[in-house]
């Protein structure tokens, strides 16, 4: 497998790009969702990933359909069943002069999974990686535990840093532009939280020199006002197009919308930690209870079957997502092909309800964000209303997603809307993040906030990993899929289209994986 073609491209695509006339200098984006650090192994979370692409490289890469491609490793093969080896490119050069060498992915490997307080840990992409080898300069052994065939995969989501810039700097660091140097195609300038990341295009790029002179990343997280600033031409492009928004845009001659059926499962997530009561839930008159009706599969199931999904999908979302049964939608490696959403079934939810020992219903509270995912806050409304119809009242609370994710993190909530995007393309993705048993040493479970568990899933995800053969490991990543979703470790409720409009005058490959990159955006003329 070779990189060659792919950095002669990028260079092309740029030189037409600049030589078809004169090009804005500076590309205005406006994102919906915070960026919560530059540190790219501190939180993995889809806006703080799409930053650090501009900053940074993985020794591989996905492009635009989830389909793996080379980044600083020109190349790379199974040496044997737990060694990998992977030939860097040379020349490369860190932002502030640095060579990147083997020395750099060795230290790289021992930091992404190790990253004090990180809510998400990167462990999970690396936790595999027993030893690393350098040969030299530019080639380097991985040494697996198992047999484990997706390391090139997920290392494309770790993000190479250099050992002698980064050895002893903390997050703090890089959020103040300290050692916010990478390999990337754009360089730091500065960052505000909340508000804004200012970089400048990195010309010595391994990659070809992209269009954009500056890039202006702000966070406008009210839909209106993202909608308004396009249209006021104070921005260039825009992610997470409001739906109400999304009809109208595509009638104006002022700008285009890009769209595709994306990879991020927006979901429910329930309280598994605990048996003896749940923090949020309550018997019919308020009661406390003394055990955690969440434990039982039929409460989760009818919670489930309440749930009417076509209509959260055409009201609440105006057909930008399709309903979810489970983790990826069609045409994507180890989806699982007729296995659709439950069923809405409310009288099927109240006779599993009074069937597990609650025929006068529940008290509950569903909480989450009101500024993360598109429509968030009216989703969980929708959900509220609908358990409530079948004897479960619900209070709903949406909160900032700083606060909310914090809170989810500690394992505070007994029932939260969530979202995960398969940064990998296929589903041991969500599966070891957010249904698999929460184990540090693995990286198992980094973002399974209601720490459910279930040691046959385990064995089947810890088999597939471990399976070379293709249609062997999809088999078995559908099973797993499939043991998840009929137990309910979590409810899976829509997957989502992934968005953007901009002017005119600019084009853009729509990401399967909603990353929002300068890279991706192209002027027209």
């Amino acid at each position: 497998m070779t990189a060659g073609l792919r950095p002669l491209l990028l260079a092309a695509a740029s030189s037409l790009a600049l030589a078809g006339g004169a090009v804005a200098q500076t590309l205005t984006i406006a994102v919906g969702a915070p960026v919560t650090s530059i540190d790219p192994h501190y939180h993995n979370l889809s806006p703080n990933n799409a930053l650090a692409d501009h900053l940074f490289d993985g020794l591989t890469g996905t492009d635009s359909r989830a389909r793996l491609v080379p980044r600083l490793a020109e190349s790379w093969r199974a040496v044997d069943d737990t060694t990998w080896e992977f030939k860097l490119r040379p020349g490369v050069k860190l932002h502030n002069g640095n060579d990147f060498t083997a020395e750099d992915v060795a230290f790289t490997i021992a930091r992404a999974g190790n990253v004090p307080n990180s809510p998400s840990s990167f462990g999970i992409y690396t936790r595999v990686v027993s030893e690393v080898q350098v040969v030299d300069a530019h080639t380097v052994r991985l040494r697996t535990r198992t047999t484990y065939p997706l390391l090139p995969i997920d290392l494309s989501n770790v993000m190479m840093l250099d050992k002698q810039t980064h050895e002893n700097a903390a997050t703090e660091d890089y959020n103040s532009g300290k050692v916010a140097f990478g390999t990337g195609a754009y360089r730091f300038v500065r960052y505000t939280p909340g508000d804004r990341i200012e970089l400048e295009r990195n010309d010595a790029y391994w990659g070809g020199k992209e269009p954009w002179q500056r890039i202006n990343y702000r966070i406008i997280a009210n839909n209106a006002a993202r909608t308004a600033a396009l249209l006021a031409g104070d921005v260039d492009f825009i992610d997470q197009v409001p739906t109400t928004d999304i009809a109208r845009m595509k009638q104006d001659n002022r700008v285009h919308v890009s769209e595709v059926v994306g990879l991020r499962i927006i979901y429910l997530g329930l309280d598994h930690s605990r048996t003896d009561g749940s923090p949020f839930v309550a018997g019919p008159n308020g009661e406390a209870l003394d055990r955690n009706p969440l434990k039982d599969v039929r409460v989760r199931r009818a919670l489930s079957m309440a749930i009417d999904r076509n209509a959260i999908t055409s009201r609440v979302m105006e057909d930008a997502a399709i309903p979810a049964g489970q983790f990826l939608p069609e045409g994507v490696y180890s989806h699982i092909p007729g296995f659709g959403p439950p069923a809405f079934d409310p009288d099927g939810a109240r006779r599993l309800l009074a069937d597990a020992g609650y025929p006068n219903g529940l008290r509950m509270s569903i909480h989450g964000p009101n500024d993360r995912y598109i429509n968030d806050a009216r989703i969980i409304q929708a959900v509220g209303s609908f358990w409530t119809r079948i004897g479960v009242r619900t209070q709903v609370e949406a909160m900032p997603w700083t606060t909310f994710i914090a809170r989810a993190g500690r394992q505070e909530f007994s029932a939260f809307l969530v979202g995960w995007g398969s940064s990998t393309g296929e589903a041991s993705s969500p599966l070891r993040s957010l249904v698999a048993t929460f184990d540090r040493e693995k990286g198992f479970g980094a973002s399974n906030r209601g720490r459910y568990s279930n040691p046959d899933l385990d064995k089947l995800l810890e088999q597939a990993l471990a399976t070379v053969d293709d249609e062997k490991r999809e088999k078995l990543l559908q099973d797993a899929t499939r043991m998840a979703m009929e137990d309910v470790g979590i409810i899976p409720i829509h997957i989502q289209k992934n968005t953007w409009a901009m002017k005119r005058n600019l084009r853009h490959d729509a990401r399967a994986d909603e990353l929002t990159r300068a890279m991706d955006v192209r002027p027209t003329n």
